[in-house]
């Protein structure tokens, strides 16, 4: 069996003495997994970091094998971050988030373009932003959407608060007298502008609840380790008092939603 896809690389661990096993997310097969021989050569190191966009080839003797990956690669996206620290930590963030939370050989096309159009802003200004309406996205695409289309409680002022049990918005009227026990709602979420450290926490927070709540703690697990860096770079600059600078690259963040994540 065999097929060609366009990838891009989620993690490469040794396997073995020379080969490693690669996670690609892929636009017509899902999140797959193959061996690639050599994979721990230095060039095939190069090949296989995280974000790269490749041109994957798989084969197997049946479709249920581990099977082998030859790769090229189109696009390095973290070659052109290396002077971007958080934002690197942002690119190890989301593929630690996509290899864990999506199926494996399960066919999302749609996590492919919105996690690559999320690779193209981590480049922009807005990056932070993009972040986390990418795990928005990614949780809508996984059946558990936030509703913040209206009021829960029926209030029609500025939405402000989401439920922790029904992950429906609720606005600041109705939500203030229970404020301690629902999750903020950054504004730049629902096109009320804003952005900047503090609403970014705010929706690293938002986020992480649910992807806790609904894909990694019924597997038994913990958000990855990336995620919470991303995370604590965020609350420990809003903790700084580092105004809209969203860690150590000091570029303002404001409000820019990439394209493929409607």
């Amino acid at each position: 069996m065999e097929w060609q896809d366009d990838g891009i690389v989620l993690s490469s661990t040794p396997h073995g003495e020379d080969a490693t096993v690669v996670h690609l997310l892929t636009r017509e097969h899902g999140h797959h997994a193959g061996l690639v021989r050599g994979g721990q050569s230095r060039r095939a190191q190069g090949t296989y970091q995280p974000g790269n966009l490749v041109q994957a080839s798989w084969r197997a003797r049946l479709a249920d094998h581990l099977g082998q990956y030859s790769c090229e690669v189109v696009e390095t996206p973290i070659a052109r971050l290396m002077d971007r620290p958080d934002r690197l930590v942002a690119l190890s963030a989301m593929a630690a988030v996509a290899q864990h939370a999506l199926p494996e050989r399960e066919a999302h096309p749609a996590a492919f373009e919105g996690t690559q159009a999320l690779l193209a802003a981590l480049e922009g200004e807005h990056w932070a932003e993009a972040y986390v309406h990418w795990e928005m996205f990614l949780l809508g695409e996984l059946g558990f959407a936030l509703d913040l289309s209206c009021c829960a409680g029926g209030g029609n002022d500025r939405l402000a608060y989401v439920s922790p049990r029904t992950g429906r918005a609720v606005s600041l009227s109705a939500g203030e007298p229970y404020r301690n026990k629902l999750l903020a709602l950054p504004g730049f979420l629902v096109g009320y502008g804003g952005g900047g450290t503090g609403e970014v926490a705010q929706g690293l927070r938002l986020t992480g609840f649910f992807l806790g709540r609904h894909i990694f703690h019924p597997a038994d697990r913990d958000l990855p380790a990336a995620r919470h860096r991303l995370a604590e770079r965020f609350e420990r600059a809003l903790g700084e008092g580092s105004g809209s600078k969203a860690g150590s690259d000091g570029e303002t963040d404001s409000v820019d939603r990439p394209a493929g994540m409607d």
